[in-house]
């Protein structure tokens, strides 16, 4: 059975606060947890209602699971693992950085682009959304394992970087006509309030994508479905 302590831990984690005191987050679901036993992330944890695992788990029952895990329908395991330490930063090549994203299953999304198209380094601003949020790992089906990030004072990072910075912006050159190179910064926005003035002043290329409906009143995209847009056309 469960003790009361390890059912208080793993459902704190939940909250930021409590991954940063224990450094530990949760990855649920059978795919998602092999991903993460076949990768550099460390376990601390597993319980599973089955043993389907090559590694050391908890057996527990259906309605354990059910109180330790925050999907509407668990699926078998929960798994505790560490949180690493931040890897530095290797200005080489596509670098994706964001702007003070706040949306759990945006974050999860661009984690997974980056994965598609290659990105190895993926920046966040301190205010952007934890990439160890139940959410986002949910919504990174594993692409979290092979992407680095890193969180950091962006505004303080550009004005070192010797690059070219890359920003999206209604007003900027279509990326359609551009010539885009493999090494730079490319930031993307928040998604009320796009890049914020301080780091807008850092971008040495401001880019955009093209409206092409007719009546051309839709106000912007959303933040991962840009950046899916803007990583392809780098690539290509």
């Amino acid at each position: 059975m469960l003790a009361k302590s390890q059912i208080k831990l793993i459902t704190s984690l939940h909250q930021k606060k409590f991954r940063v005191q224990h450094q530990l987050f949760v990855v649920e679901g059978i795919k998602g947890i092999q991903e993460f036993l076949n990768s550099h992330f460390e376990l601390y944890q597993l319980f599973s209602t089955a043993a389907i695992f090559d590694v050391e788990s908890t057996l527990i029952s259906e309605q354990e699971l059910h109180k330790i895990s925050r999907l509407k329908t668990p699926n078998t395991a929960v798994a505790l693992f560490k949180i690493p330490k931040d890897i530095p930063t290797a200005p080489t090549g596509l670098i994706l950085a964001l702007d003070d994203v706040r949306d759990p299953g945006n974050l999860g999304t661009i984690i997974r682009l980056c994965d598609w198209f290659g990105i190895k380094q993926l920046l966040c601003s301190k205010a952007t959304v934890d990439c160890y949020n139940s959410k986002v790992v949910q919504a990174t089906m594993g692409s979290l394992t092979r992407v680095n990030i890193q969180y950091l004072d962006l505004e303080a990072y550009l004005k070192t970087y010797a690059h070219a910075v890359f920003g999206t912006f209604m007003d900027g050159n279509t990326v359609y006509s551009e010539s885009l190179p493999d090494q730079g910064v490319i930031v993307m926005g928040n998604e009320a309030n796009g890049i914020s003035e301080a780091i807008e002043k850092l971008v040495t290329k401001k880019l955009s994508i093209p409206r092409f409906g007719n009546l051309k009143v839709t106000e912007s995209l959303n933040v991962a479905t840009a950046t899916a847009i803007i990583l392809s056309e780098f690539k290509r």
